[in-house]
């Protein structure tokens, strides 16, 4: 066994990410006509994308299918070898095929191309050989050939699967776009989890309300409005005027504050050193934006108003970290 110097790993490794990195490069310049093609193929599918691949491709084209599945293209996967058995009949007249091969010359997929041509449906190949078989009966290619493998001996796929999955990646973006895909739609379809957390969960699961909202009304003194926040524990209170409206919020900074100007607590109307127009949000918001809300503003508490501007509750950072949604 051959021992390398750790200086030769690290070159080795470094050698790997160039020479991956200048195979994406070089696609480029091939988002092309061809490129329009195969997008305007994909909208104009009823159905599914259908994607093919074998060994390495066929890890590749799993994982294109897989995010075109998640930015709102139907999309799976279907292994060729399985197909030439029985599992053709998954696709319809309706689908687009997304071919994957790197020589294009692919047994398993050359074998099926006969059955999908005489079904009528769309093909699109996606190959490192314009001239071959794939690609010539192909109504669209898409070129991701690479000039060398990362691997030393040329031969392990390497650069040429990451310039396949980064076509892919580039073919399910520009869907999502021409889709009008939104990030509700992404959370539609990814509701596990964090992510799903963050993205469709709304902030009425995670409010302070009723008695647990502290809140004073605008007669009363700094002292008063002390009582009630440390009975309520969260850092604050809402001041309501006679009918319920929010006037504004006093909260542990704004104790501060008043103690800086030497104000006396006993005297002093909460009014005079309230905030008179804190941030707000509506019921029903989605909880990712209140997030963001409290961030840029660098807040911890948000009040929730209906449109009266009477609180409906209080919504903490606390909660939030809670729910997995920070």
């Amino acid at each position: 066994m051959t021992t390398l110097h750790p200086d030769q790993i690290r070159a080795l490794g470094v050698s790997v990410l160039r020479i991956e990195r200048d195979a994406i490069e070089r696609l480029v310049d091939r988002i092309d006509e061809a490129f329009v093609r195969a997008c305007e193929l994909c909208i104009g599918c009823s159905a599914r994308i259908v994607v093919v691949g074998m060994g390495k491709s066929g890890h590749i084209g799993n994982k294109i299918a897989a995010t075109l599945a998640s930015t709102g293209t139907p999309a799976f996967f279907v292994h060729p070898g399985e197909a030439s058995h029985g599992d053709l009949g998954m696709i319809t007249r309706d689908d687009v095929v997304l071919a994957l091969s790197n020589s294009g010359e692919t047994a398993e997929i050359t074998a099926i191309l006969p059955l999908i041509k005489r079904l009528g449906v769309p093909l699109i190949a996606m190959t490192g050989k314009p001239e071959s078989t794939l690609a010539r009966m192909a109504d669209v290619h898409l070129n991701v050939g690479v000039e060398k493998e990362a691997c030393p001996l040329n031969l392990a796929p390497t650069a040429s699967t990451t310039a396949a999955l980064a076509m892919g990646d580039a073919l399910a973006v520009a869907l999502l776009e021409a889709r009008g895909f939104t990030e509700s739609d992404f959370a539609l379809s990814h509701p596990g989890g964090s992510l799903g957390r963050r993205l469709l969960l709304k902030i009425d699961e995670l409010l302070h309300t009723g008695e647990r909202i502290p809140r004073v009304g605008a007669t009363v003194t700094v002292a008063e409005a002390l009582v009630e926040m440390t009975q309520k524990g969260l850092g604050m209170t809402v001041v309501d005027d006679a009918d319920g409206h929010m006037l504004g919020i006093y909260t542990d900074g704004d104790l501060r504050r008043t103690l800086d100007r030497g104000l006396d607590v006993h005297a002093t109307p909460i009014t005079e050193v309230m905030a008179a127009d804190p941030k707000s949000i509506a019921p029903g918001t989605l909880a990712a934006e209140a997030v963001k809300i409290m961030q840029d503003f660098s807040i911890t508490t948000l009040v929730v108003c209906d449109e009266q501007r009477r609180v409906t509750g209080l919504l903490h950072m606390h909660e939030l970290l809670r729910a997995g949604v920070v």
